[in-house]
């Protein structure tokens, strides 16, 4: 049986700090690297896990790779298993050599490790002026305590020290000439070249896992998608209660054309959320990307599969399921599925509008403020606030960028159309530009009022409006995938 735990973030504990650093040398491995970088890898754990760890990576240095490390205060134990040392105090290399031959070489100039003395702790000392050991120009301990200051010039000067005898030794010079047949060997090579990453696995396999790995996320973390669900049912209820029982007369065609206005206004705000998306992980996905884990592409398709179809699909379905039937809208199958498909269009639309955003942003209230924006100049062109055939002519181009206008066409259409509001008591009622008297009732047909607000009332005027809706996703999708693939990954 396999237990799974959360690593935690800032506001979440989740595991300890040592099992995460352990959890933090495994992702480095996934990509099965020939040289792997390690800061402090046994910071946070015990002795007995440290020596564990160590000694795995032991046994992946004798299988052929390259293990890069620094540490703090290793045990001796742990001492033995080093190949190579590097010692370094103010910037300058004091030793480079077999890391069981550097007290030999401390030994050799004048700097003797005590009995019992672990030889890390030695080193440490030697290199901060705090040995005991120092066998040469031992200062005389009745001296008066210096000065921080002094005794900082003093620590640059004895790393200086330092530095130049280890120059003068042939573990210096060994370094040196191999360091300078590598560099003669190997050809000159573009940055373009040193930025190329490599991939372990198919782009199939990654997508496999990331999307694994998104979608336990999502169900780890359930608060937010459940907070939406239960907002968006309450909404539903709200407005279901609001335009209760719409009837056939001029109220009820009012009601109708603000119930749709209301509808599709809800479903672009909903969709603000997927801000968060790019913008929270944004330091992570770069760190993954140029370690090798994963392409852009299937981090992108993961990111949308995990989002669109759960978090935007299933509070579409549940909002018509609350409102279509409390406001008591045709009752065919083919009008119910096609406002469900609407809101579910203006939702991914106004998701991908989001995406395209917030991806390359840092800051999420700066991606939330052009959302805001956007949706506001959108709402005003939506055909509700204003008449659009009234609209000048070189401002009515902008209502083909508003994504609220399609979906209130679309449900506008699937409502409206065959539906006679003049009822026989209706004498001179007024709703919008539609009159409804005894001599021209035909003002009072659904089909009459759609043709005053602009909007073609026929099968391709009901759905090319979702065909605007799908051009318009597949464009903001395509900017959003495009910001992420020139964003800036190397710093």
């Amino acid at each position: 049986m396999i237990a799974l735990w959360q690593v935690g973030t800032q506001f979440t504990r989740g595991v300890s700090g040592g099992e995460r650093k352990r959890t933090n040398i495994g992702m480095e491995l996934i990509t099965d690297p020939a040289i792997l970088f390690l800061d402090e890898p046994t910071t946070g754990l015990d002795a007995s896990t440290a020596n564990a760890v160590l000694l795995l990576l032991k046994r992946m240095a004798q299988q052929g790779r390259t293990i890069i490390f620094s540490i703090h205060q290793p045990r001796y134990s742990i001492f033995r298993l080093f190949d190579n040392l590097t010692l370094l105090a103010a910037g300058r290399v004091l030793f480079h050599g077999p890391a069981q031959q550097a007290l030999q070489y401390f030994q050799d100039i004048g700097y003797q490790c005590e009995a019992h003395n672990n030889p890390a702790d030695f080193f440490l000392d030697v290199i901060n002026g705090d040995s005991t050991a120092v066998a040469m120009a031992m200062m005389d301990e009745t001296e008066p305590a210096e000065s921080t200051e002094a005794q900082t010039a003093e620590d640059s000067i004895l790393a200086e020290k330092l530095a130049e005898q280890y120059c003068s030794s042939s573990y210096y010079q060994e370094t040196k000439s191999t360091l300078e047949k590598i560099s003669l060997g190997s050809q000159k090579k573009s940055k373009a070249v040193f930025r190329q990453i490599t991939y372990a696995n198919s782009f199939l396999h990654q997508l496999r896992w990331v999307s694994k790995r998104t979608l336990k996320n999502l169900v780890g973390n359930p608060q937010a998608s459940i907070a939406q669900l239960c907002v968006t049912a309450v909404l539903g209820l709200v407005v279901g209660a609001i335009f209760f029982g719409l009837k056939e007369d001029s109220t009820g065609l009012q009601n109708r054309v603000g119930a749709m206005f209301f509808l599709t206004t809800n479903q672009c705000f909903s969709s603000v959320s997927a801000i968060e998306l790019f913008v929270v992980e944004k330091k992570i996905f770069i760190h993954e990307y140029i370690s090798g884990y994963y392409r852009i592409s299937v981090y992108f398709i993961s990111k949308l599969l995990a989002d669109l179809i759960p978090i935007r699909t299933l509070p579409s379905i549940i909002f018509t399921c609350i409102t279509y039937f409390m406001l008591g809208l045709k009752p065919t199958a083919g009008a119910f599925f096609t406002m469900m498909f609407s809101l579910m269009m203006v939702s991914y639309t106004a998701t991908a509008m989001a995406l395209a955003i917030a991806a390359g942003q840092s800051v999420v209230a700066v991606a939330n403020l052009l959302m805001t924006v956007a949706f506001v100049f959108m709402i005003i062109f939506s055909g509700l606030l204003v008449n659009l055939p009234s609209v000048l002519p070189w401002l009515s181009w902008l209502k083909y960028f508003s994504i609220p206008r399609y979906g209130m066409q679309a449900l506008q259409i699937n409502e409206l159309s065959g539906l006679d509001f003049c009822g026989p008591s209706n004498i001179t009622d007024v709703v919008g530009n539609v009159s409804c008297s005894q001599t021209n009732q035909t003002w009072c047909i659904g089909d009459e009022y759609l043709r005053r607000q602009g909007i073609e009332v026929s099968t391709w005027g009901l759905w090319q409006n979702h065909l605007a809706l799908a051009c318009m996703t597949l464009i903001f999708l395509t900017v959003a995938y495009l910001k992420l693939h020139f964003m800036k990954k190397f710093s």
